[in-house]
């Protein structure tokens, strides 16, 4: 799962306020966003990207799931972080411009700026609305930091607005929100990061990253028995009916979690409870069959010497690595060379 209801164009990013307070944002799906759901519905195996998963509500979903036992990504990352905040300081550098990736509520980065010392913080995400709220409570909180918030689906093209500084870029993308790649897609993605840093600078990528382990312990992260993960996928038809003005009928579908060894990922499944017939906007549909699924979301596992050669493959190095004791999580840090 990460941590990106608006959808704005992923051509460049969307400054989320104007210098007087007033909301800037588009309040309409982008074409192109109309185009890859509709294309998403319509593909042999139906998929909706995992972004999606992200409105107000799901938003919110989500920080309910980082709170249940059986998720151990959060706590665990933050563990690592409590443990060894001064070595991570020691290696990303101060005075950094800290550009948070998916940023969701902005908790994660904020536990950070005594360490970082942000010369500038740049929190970008998705949910546009979720991600207003939570800036207006660290304006107050940090009255001295220069923060500029951007809505942009970042996850195809990386276009920063001029406002963002370039001295001393630090990437922030924690939760292991990269597993959410295919390993081509997360190659790419990485890249990206790596031609928006200058070389050998302080700063670099900070990266929180899901490690392989056992499968009840995966299984268990993704199908809570509260039902708040099944909660969440099962929001992603709402967020679906009103960017489409579609007619998914939650009661027709069930949430569906498990670990696919063979490709080492988790993935997220909404499963047809019985045949149905959705439409949606400018006469699309589809049938569904009992037991059809819609592939919401794969979240990829990593040993930590394959991370470090797909952040060799990318253009980084210098890599720092920091685990928990159990080895389940892994926090790391490289600078681009």
């Amino acid at each position: 799962m990460t941590e990106p209801y608006v959808v704005v164009p992923p051509v460049a990013g969307k400054i989320l306020n104007d210098r007087s307070g007033n909301d800037t944002s588009s309040p309409n799906p982008h074409d192109d966003t109309l185009d890859e759901l509709q294309q998403g519905l319509l593909a042999p195996t139906a998929q909706v990207s995992p972004k999606f998963l992200y409105d107000a509500l799901g938003s919110r979903l989500f920080e309910a799931i980082c709170e249940l036992p059986e998720y151990y990504p959060t706590r665990t990352e933050a563990a690592i972080f409590e443990l060894h905040g001064e070595d991570i300081a020691a290696a990303t550098g101060t005075g950094v411009t800290l550009i948070d990736l998916g940023a969701g509520n902005c908790a994660k980065a904020a536990r950070l700026f005594p360490s970082l010392l942000p010369r500038q913080y740049v929190p970008v995400d998705i949910s546009v609305d979720f991600l207003g709220a939570a800036v207006e409570g660290l304006r107050q909180r940090f009255p001295q930091l220069p923060i500029q918030e951007v809505g942009m689906d970042f996850s195809s093209v990386l276009a920063l607005p001029d406002s963002v500084q370039r001295e001393h870029r630090l990437f922030f993308y924690p939760g292991s929100s990269l597993g959410n790649f295919a390993p081509a897609e997360a190659l790419q993605f990485l890249r990206r990061l790596r031609q928006a840093l200058p070389t050998g600078e302080a700063g670099g990528v900070l990266l929180g990253v899901d490690l392989v382990k056992a499968p009840t312990l995966l299984n268990a992260a993704y199908d809570d028995e509260l039902g708040v993960t099944a909660a969440f996928n099962l929001n992603l038809l709402r967020h679906l009916n009103r960017l489409l003005d579609a007619d998914f009928a939650l009661r027709d579908w069930q949430h569906r979690g498990f670990f696919n060894a063979k490709l080492q990922r988790v993935e997220m499944h909404l499963e047809a409870r019985r045949d149905v017939l959705v439409h949606w906007r400018n006469g699309g549909q589809r049938r569904f069959q009992q037991g059809e699924r819609i592939h919401t979301e794969s979240s990829y596992k990593f040993t930590a010497e394959g991370f470090a050669d797909l952040l060799g493959q990318a253009g980084f190095g210098e890599i720092s690595q920091w685990f928990d004791p159990q080895r389940w999580f892994m926090v790391c840090h490289a600078r681009a060379v």
